[in-house]
């Protein structure tokens, strides 16, 4: 199949200031063959509304309702069960897409005969300000490697549901995105991310993420959780963790002039 579908899986959660440059990054893609799953987890503010107008534009794409906050594991499988493409991919409702995204990473897929891959991208911040940071990965990337530190962007990743079937999401409201990629890897050992930036994520002073405190308790009950190991062990995996986090990954963000 030369072109298949790809379905892509967009939670959103008050997201009026963000979700128009959101969709209409997907509009801008080259590669056409794609329905857009936007989950609306229950937002107060007109994130509803800004989706139904491209629907009533644009067929592909489509628009589920969540009537209570469900928390973005959910709403990502919420979505997931709606999917009838080939490949998954994932897209923020505040992170955008470069326009050869999806035409690359289908390409890439096909070509090299293989079920999963990502890219590299760029951060910006709340007011889509570029950063001038790329941030990379190794271009081989193992199982062993991701085990320590999540080196694949959530915007970036592609999978095929023919090899995988649909991967069910933790409903743990953080680093879901890292158990997803790590039952990936588990499965294929290793992958190849595509050496170029193919999407932009944006940084936001409210959100977990910009928490460094937050990073390491959610990556400690990946840990727990995920893994199930116990107390001491995860302790063990936190100092592989944050060795990885203070020394290698750092050498994986670069500087754009």
């Amino acid at each position: 199949m030369k072109n298949p579908l790809v379905s892509i899986i967009t939670p959103a959660f008050n997201s009026e200031k963000y979700i128009t440059e959101s969709i209409q990054s997907v509009l801008n893609q080259t590669y056409q063959n794609w329905e857009m799953i936007i989950v609306d987890d229950a937002s107060s503010d007109t994130t509803i509304s800004i989706i139904e107008e491209f629907i009533k534009k644009d067929n592909r794409i489509k628009i589920c309702k969540h009537h209570e906050n469900a928390g973005t594991g959910i709403a990502r499988n919420t979505a997931l069960s709606q999917t009838s493409g080939k490949y998954i991919a994932f897209l923020d409702a505040d992170d955008v897409w470069k326009p050869t995204k999806l035409e690359k990473q289908v390409h890439f897929l096909q070509i090299n005969n293989i079920p999963f891959t990502f890219s590299f991208y760029e951060i910006i911040d709340e007011n889509g300000k570029a950063l001038n940071k790329r941030i990379e990965s190794p271009l081989i990337l193992s199982y062993q490697q991701l085990f320590f530190c999540n080196y694949v962007g959530n915007l970036t990743g592609i999978y095929d549901v023919d090899y995988f079937g649909k991967i069910s999401i933790s409903s743990i409201r953080k680093r879901q995105d890292w158990m997803l990629w790590l039952t990936i890897l588990q499965k294929i050992k290793s992958a190849p991310v595509i050496p170029e930036s193919l999407a932009y994520y944006r940084i936001r002073k409210n959100s977990i993420s910009a928490s460094k405190f937050d990073l390491v308790y959610h990556n400690f009950k990946v840990y727990r959780t995920f893994h199930g190991y116990n107390l001491v062990v995860s302790l063990l995996c936190m100092t592989g963790f944050l060795f990885t986090q203070l020394l290698i990954k750092p050498r994986y963000i670069k500087a754009m002039i």
